[in-house]
């Protein structure tokens, strides 16, 4: 059964449009994990009564890419063969690109499937070029970059294989880049199977401050990940530089106890 994970915070005005569109392609069953909302996010999921959406909700906020973790596990358990990842904020057309990512799982056994959100590699800040060279050093250790670019699990949607649920630790998926690292690693197939240039991703667009976070995250994300592959401690340092961005805010303790429970 192919699944969709949606995370959704405060989504409102967002959230109904991404669901209805999943619910035009190949999607059988859509996990969407409602954290930390003070908006009416909940009753517009609720109001549009499509009989293939779950619900898990969360009173708190979970943190980035923990309901991503959370859905994963849930949609592993529920006997998903391909999970694609969406997140609750893209309300732009991405219909064709969740097909592409479905197919790519399903028909041509691809393990780990990208978005390649950067097809021209044109920087449209200093935070996404920084983003990038992180991005570039990991997938060049990973000995795929000439396969798949700047691609990462961190940006835009993308989908996984049961075959890759089997062996992954799903605490990983809190960690998008370290899932990148692991399949690798694993000598599982990666791809890119579609792509979407970044402005046409429809995610909402927010402050400097919140950018700035993201890219630390990010970065930090990229790091644990190279060190990962390297078999080092999994630290967020660069020269005597800490990326934390959003992570002290990640809920691992919730993730963990959600996995020990279900």
């Amino acid at each position: 059964m192919n699944m969709a994970v949606v995370p959704a915070k405060n989504e409102q005005g967002r959230i109904g449009k991404v669901l209805t569109l999943l619910k035009k392609t190949p999607v059988e069953k859509i996990i969407t994990i409602v954290n930390g909302s003070r908006d009416n996010t909940m009753k517009e999921i609720k109001s549009l009564k499509i009989g293939s959406v779950e619900i898990l909700y969360f009173t708190p906020e979970l943190g980035i890419d923990i309901p991503r973790a959370i859905g994963a596990y849930h949609a592993y358990k529920s006997g998903a063969t391909s999970v694609i990842f969406v997140d609750g904020d893209l309300i732009g057309d991405i219909e064709t690109q969740v097909i592409d990512l479905i197919h790519a799982v399903v028909y041509q056994q691809v393990d780990l499937a990208m978005t390649n959100c950067y097809p021209d590699l044109v920087y449209s800040s200093d935070l996404a070029e920084q983003i990038l060279l992180f991005r570039s050093l990991l997938n060049l250790k990973l000995g795929l970059y000439d396969k798949i670019g700047v691609a990462s699990p961190s940006h835009g949607p993308h989908a996984v294989s049961r075959r890759l649920m089997e062996l992954v630790d799903f605490k990983d998926f809190a960690i998008p880049p370290v899932i990148l690292a692991f399949a690798a690693c694993s000598g599982l197939s990666i791809d890119v199977a579609t792509k979407l240039p970044q402005e046409q991703l429809g995610s909402t667009i927010r402050n400097y401050a919140h950018a700035k976070k993201i890219a630390d995250t990010i970065i930090g994300d990229t790091l644990e990940a190279i060190n990962y592959f390297n078999g080092k401690p999994r630290t967020r340092c660069f020269l005597y530089k800490e990326y934390l961005g959003y992570n002290p805010l990640r809920r691992f303790d919730i993730l963990e106890k959600f996995l020990v429970m279900n």
